[in-house]
């Protein structure tokens, strides 16, 4: 499993690993059914505390995208595509609500603010090339 721990991240490390799995998940690289590694196993690949994979792995299956089976280790879960959408638009909304903030201190308007989204979905949806 390709999972990179950064150590200047804000972030600890069991939430970059939590990160990480929900987007494989989310992506389809990590599909209904796949094992994940054993927590050691993991611990082991990454350098970290067995302890530490607990609490992801934890975490992932609170919020429903992997189920343990005790004796044959954890698997991904049919991920309910409302919950994923609904955790990613409440991190859009902090990201925009910090934007948004950012723009009223710097006397940017509204309509510079939606011109500099529009320009970005414009760039996403040009092919490459």
């Amino acid at each position: 499993m390709n999972i990179i721990i950064s150590n200047s991240s804000d972030k600890p490390i069991y939430e970059q690993i939590t990160i990480q799995i929900k987007t494989m998940v989310m992506s389809g690289q990590l599909k209904e059914g796949d094992p994940l590694p054993s927590m050691r196993t993991l611990a082991k690949e990454l350098r970290i505390s067995v302890i530490t994979t607990k609490r992801a792995y934890e975490d992932l299956e609170k919020d429903g995208f992997i189920t343990t089976v005790v004796g044959k280790g954890s698997f991904v879960k049919a991920a309910d595509i409302r919950l994923v959408r609904e955790e990613k638009l409440k991190e859009i909304e902090d990201f925009l609500a910090k934007a948004v903030m950012i723009a009223q201190q710097s006397n940017i308007s509204r309509e510079e603010i939606e011109e500099m989204i529009e320009i970005m979905y414009q760039e996403e949806d040009t092919p490459a090339g």
